[in-house]
């Protein structure tokens, strides 16, 4: 049986950045997938993710702080781009269900530099947008776009570079309880006692964790994203168009033209957290055409231009009550930690990595990771009111 330091279960961006974090600090560390490396069956692939400060609470700001310097660290060991600075506009019609003042406060809190716009401001700096007078928009110029599936093998290839064992096609069976011998991690290959187990599994976490008698309250949500054709890409341009978010409900966010593998001449559009129910196993692949018309109707006046759906892709929101990430030990299994991005970690996947790190190496962490304890009332009172929107 081995016994390295450290398993991190879940090969996606959280896991990936978990290995590469551990590794390069010297512990040794297996990371074990069970499909395929970047495989389309999670939430961790396609071209492109949002990395911004904009957020709701002044913690959020500073954990976004923390991430663009993770990224840059990252970008040195790799020597390679991975982020993309186009700047974002966070778009809060009259009534917004989101609040605009939770935004300016905690920007202003954290001093990070941003503008009010109107809605014809907007208009007449970005010609691609065309919005109504009474938007109020908060543009923050950092904002950027980081790739998906390439960041996530460039974090695989990071961690392999720093003696971490990456394993594919290897799924967990069973998480068995040893008592005071630690939890033993069985899979068809081998079996592993390690020192500290990390579940950074996103929807299959309470497969995991349901051997140990334990559970997290998750909703599981199928996502879809578009790639529009506009006739002329270049109005859509990274240097023309920023990333953008619609903050109402329902929410809709969008890209200037970006990515690999074709879609470098194509706008990426979604709906948030609009999908249907699913499971991590029971999940369609298929294009569902009543969000496609939906997200088509919204983007008709918003960007003209855009032109018509070419292709959808499909992802796996993994969601918690109050959508904040879920870091830190399981009750009465000190040695497993859950790693949740619930449904945003991706721009965030460097720096909880090294969260996860710290704690597995000295059971803390500088960063305020306060909210997103396992054990904190939206996980762990029953009826916790459920909010998505942030």
């Amino acid at each position: 049986m081995s016994q390295p330091d450290v398993v991190v279960v879940g090969g996606g961006a959280l896991g990936s950045a978990t290995a590469w974090q551990l590794a390069r600090r010297g512990a040794d560390v297996v990371l074990l997938e069970q499909f395929g490396f970047g495989h389309h069956r999670g939430a961790s692939h396609g071209t492109s993710r949002i990395l911004r400060r904009s957020y709701h609470t002044p913690a959020y700001v500073r954990l976004a702080d923390e991430a663009y310097a993770d990224w840059s660290v990252l970008e040195a060991e790799a020597g390679e781009r991975l982020v993309t600075r186009v700047g974002g506009l966070d778009l809060f019609p009259r009534d917004a269900a989101i609040p605009p003042a939770d935004y300016v406060a905690s920007l202003t809190a954290c001093g990070v530099p941003f503008e009010q716009l109107s809605g014809a401001e907007v208009s007449a700096r970005w010609p691609a947008l065309v919005l109504p007078e009474d938007i109020l928009a908060v543009h923050q110029a950092d904002t950027s776009i980081v790739p998906a599936g390439r960041g996530t093998a460039t974090l695989q290839r990071r961690a392999r570079a720093a003696g971490a064992r990456l394993v594919d096609r290897c799924p967990v069976l069973e998480l068995v309880d040893r008592g005071k011998a630690g939890v033993e991690v069985r899979t068809p290959l081998e079996s592993y006692r390690p020192s500290r187990v990390v579940l950074t599994a996103d929807s299959w976490t309470n497969d995991l964790l349901a051997p140990l008698g334990a559970a997290v309250p998750l909703t599981v949500t199928r996502e879809q994203v578009t790639y529009f054709a506009p006739e002329d890409p270049g109005a859509f341009g990274p240097d023309r168009l920023p990333v953008w978010i619609w903050m109402d409900d329902p929410s809709f966010y969008g890209f200037p033209t970006y990515g690999e593998s074709g879609t470098g001449h194509l706008v990426k559009a979604a709906q948030d957290c609009g999908g249907a129910l699913t499971s991590a196993d029971g999940r369609s692949f298929d294009t569902d055409q009543a969000a496609l018309d939906l997200l088509t109707r919204f983007l008709g006046p918003l960007l003209p231009g855009v032109g018509p759906a070419v292709r959808t892709e499909t992802c796996l929101y993994t969601l918690t009550p109050d959508r904040d990430f879920v870091l830190g030990p399981v009750a009465a299994h000190p040695c497993v930690l859950l790693g949740l991005g619930a449904g945003h970690g991706f721009k965030f996947a460097p720096t909880l990595g090294g969260v996860l790190a710290d704690l597995v190496a000295e059971g803390t962490t500088t960063i305020d990771i306060a909210a997103f304890a396992p054990d904190r009332p939206a996980l762990v009172q029953a009826g916790h009111p459920v909010s998505w929107l942030a």
